[in-house]
This record gives C-alpha cells, structure tokens and sequence, in this order.
C-alpha cells in the first residue's frame, strides 16, 4: 500500500510536470518550437556524430595501412597489432565503461569519449610507430566509451515505438563515417605523407559534437517525463526495464546492480544476457567487421594493382553500406527487429557459402548492413533496464571486442596461409 501511494504521488508530480512543459509547448502556435522536440533533435543530431566519429576511425585504417605498411616497412604481425591497438582500447573501456556510463552520466561519459579522441589523434600525427600504436588504443578506448553512451542516451529518450529508427541514425552515421574514411584514403592515397591528414580529420566531428553536447541535459529524466505526457496511468509506470524498474523510479531514487545481477534469474536476466552475447560474439565471427579493417589490402590482394585502385574499391563497399543501412533504418520499426536479423543472417550464410565456391563478389556486405550490424546496437540498448544497462551494454560489448580482436589480429596471418 505505501508503494501504491508513492507511486501516486509520483504520478501526480509527472503530471504537474506535463503541465507544465503543455503549457510551455504552447508557445509553439506563436512560432516557437518544443523545448523536447529540440532537445530530442540535438540528442539525435550528438548521437550521430558520435557514430560518424566511431565509422571513421573503423574505416580509415583501411587505406592508412597501405602508407604506413610503406613508410615504416610494417611487418605482417605488426600491421595486425596496429589495426588490433583499437580494439585494445575498445576493449579496455567495455571493461570500465559501464561503471563510467552509470556513476557519472551519459552526457558527462561522450564529453570524455571527445576529449579523448582529440587526444588520441594528436598522438597519432607522431612519426614512431609506439606513438601509432598508443594513439590508436587510446582512440579505441574514447570510441567504446561513446559508442555505449550515444545508444544508451538516445534510446533512453524515445519510446519504445522509435527507439529502432533514433539508435539506428547511430548505425548511419557509423556507415556514413566508414563511407568518408574510404574517400579520404581515395583523395589522399598519393600525398606524401597521407596518413596523417587521414587521422587528423576525425578531430572535425569531434569538435562538432564537442560544442553541440553542452546544450544537451545531463541526463535522460527531464526528457522522459517530457516524452511520457499524455500517457495513462496505467503506462506512466510501464517501461523497458520492467516492475523492478518502474518501482526504482517511483520511489525517487536510482537502485545500483551489480555485474552479478546479470546472471540472475530474477527479471529474465540470465536470457536476456545470452541473447546480448549471442548476437554481438556471432556479429564478429561472420567475419564482416574485419573486411572494414583490411579492405585496401584484401582488395590489392585480389587483383587491384596499385594502391589507388584498391581504395577505390573499397569506397565502393563502403556506399554498398550505407544504402543497407537505410534500408535497415527504414524497416527496423516498420518489420521489426527480429525479423530483419533473421531475414538479413539468412542471406549471409547463403553469401558466405558463395563466396567460399566462387571467391567472388556478392551481397554479403548488403545483408550483415541490414542484419547482425544494426539490430545488436538497437537490442542490446533495448533489452537490459535502465538501471543496469550501461554496465549490462558494457559487459557484452567485452566479448564483442574480445572476439573482434582476436579475428582482427590473426587474419593477415590466416589469409597469408591460403
């Protein structure tokens, strides 16, 4: 009966607050615009970036590493570690990140991921290759760090109805970076000294989301009780993370769970955990990350001969990716999540076995856009609750940089076997 009257009370306070922001949104009629539409635009628009960042990063080691392959007479095993540096980083921020991401906020968890890819791309303009290596982890680490803060602050913010098309624009601008990175390396694949402005230019979306993140709230509750007005009672204490959730909230104060929680049987979190793991180590074992890494190299090694034609090649990839994308973006709430990964791993595995036949091209990289590479970042933002779901999103984020490192760092070896 308590919690039934704190609960009320809660509501109550909601609705005031409805009332309030109504009143305040009736402005809008006069010209002015919603103060949650824009905060909800911006959080849209950091997000984004964040994941324009994250695509760039991803893809422009790709045409990099033929100069730096050059440049510092790279071995076989040292152009593996200097492509693996990143998840090292990546992987080192899943192992903290989730206690960041709950301790001191999203927004406070992207302004770090900023500052330190700022950081981390001033190191790589070094000319030794320790000073490659250690910028590259630490932008791996700013990147891990951002992308758990970006899907977890956006899809935080929508209902359940739009979280799949708002953390998808993530997606879009991890493609849409890719796509960039791949043009850059085309543009300055015969500038002496390349590498270097290829590295350097992540700074511009960074500074971009720097200036744009200060506008944002520090956290995601003024925005959900701005998204929930108008709701009926009986949803106002209905959300993703289920009762346990809803009643932390009613009672005005945040419960903290372990990493153990995970594992429990209470709230179906054990399932929950195994479908957030089977999706992200399965997404690395297909393989489909890697080929972002080595592109210009699998593709010089197929045919193209000069370094030019190889990075033009893969620019080619990179816009097959982005046009997946979309497509996933436009039927992630339409079809559903789960049938796009079913639908969109089904074409893979018929890809992977022509491709294995044939050693030709095929819509390998169009499906694993459509499938295993958006709707892991849309459920494993969607299913864990709020209260653990910076620690739970970190926690399978460890395996999944866990597996990429280890197909990323012995696949230059395995494919000089063959």
């Amino acid at each position: 009966a308590a919690h039934q009257l704190e609960r009320r009370i809660s509501i109550i306070h909601l609705e005031n607050t409805c009332a309030g922001t109504c009143c305040s949104n009736s402005d809008h009629l006069n010209g002015s615009s919603s103060p949650g539409c824009s905060t909800l635009s911006l959080a849209s628009v950091v997000s984004t970036l964040g994941g324009l960042v994250f695509g760039y990063e991803l893809g422009i080691i790709s045409g990099a590493l033929l100069q730096l392959r050059a440049e510092f007479r790279l071995s076989c095993v040292q152009q593996e570690a200097l492509v693996s540096a990143l998840l090292i980083g990546a992987l080192l921020a899943s192992a903290v990140g989730g206690c960041l991401i709950d301790r001191y906020g999203r927004r406070s968890s992207i302004l770090l991921s900023n500052v330190l890819i700022l950081t981390g791309s001033l190191v790589l303009l070094g000319s030794s290759y320790p000073a490659l290596v250690v910028g590259r982890i630490t932008v791996g680490f700013a990147m891990c760090i951002s992308s758990m803060s970006c899907c977890i602050f956006v899809s935080e913010m929508v209902a359940a109805n739009r979280r799949g098309l708002l953390v998808t624009l993530y997606e879009a601008g991890i493609t849409v970076g890719i796509l960039a990175a791949y043009a850059m390396n085309y543009v300055l694949s015969d500038t002496k000294g390349g590498w270097r402005y290829m590295f350097g230019l992540a700074v511009v979306p960074t500074l971009v989301q720097l200036a744009s993140i200060r506008f944002l709230p520090s956290s995601t509750r003024e925005s959900s009780s701005q998204r929930h007005c108008g709701r009926p009672e009986e949803d106002l204490t209905s959300s993703t993370g289920g009762p346990d959730e809803a009643e932390s909230s009613g009672r005005g104060r945040q419960v903290q769970y372990g990493v153990l929680y995970l594992f429990q049987r209470k709230d179906n979190m054990r399932t929950r955990t195994a479908i957030g793991l089977g999706l992200v180590i399965f997404q690395q074992l297909t393989g489909q990350p890697n080929v972002l890494f080595y592109a210009s190299t699998i593709f010089h090694s197929v045919g193209f001969q000069s370094d030019a034609s190889a990075v033009l090649a893969s620019v080619g990839l990179g816009l097959v990716k982005v046009i997946a994308t979309v497509i996933s973006m436009v039927f992630a709430d339409r079809a559903g999540r789960r049938p796009l990964l079913i639908g969109g791993c089904s074409v893979m595995a018929v890809c992977l076995i022509t491709i294995g036949f044939l050693s030709g091209h095929s819509p390998f990289k169009n499906a694993s856009s459509s499938s295993l590479a958006s709707p892991p970042a849309v459920q494993g933002s969607a299913i864990f609750p709020s209260a653990v779901r910076g620690r739970a999103f970190a926690f399978t984020n460890c395996f999944n940089w866990a597996a990429n490192l280890l197909v990323t760092f012995s696949f230059l070896n395995v494919v000089g076997e063959f």
